[in-house]
């Protein structure tokens, strides 16, 4: 199983057990459940690119480190 097989439950039931921030879980649910765009993630949020990729990407590696 890869990140790219799994349902959007599966994703959000990940996101809610494995990321602590609730601004970090609401992040990584609009980017992967819902699709936004990084660019429009940065408006909705109040931050900036690299800040979302940041926590776009910590968040991947963090549940990836704790399921495979």
């Amino acid at each position: 199983m890869t990140w790219n097989n799994l349902s959007c439950k599966d994703v959000d039931e990940l996101i809610e057990s494995w990321v602590f921030s609730e601004r970090d879980r609401n992040i990584l649910r609009r980017r992967f459940i819902d699709g936004i765009r990084l660019e429009a993630l940065t408006a909705e949020f109040d931050l900036s690119v690299s800040q979302i990729k940041r926590i776009v990407n910590r968040g991947r590696q963090t549940i990836l480190s704790q399921c495979w």
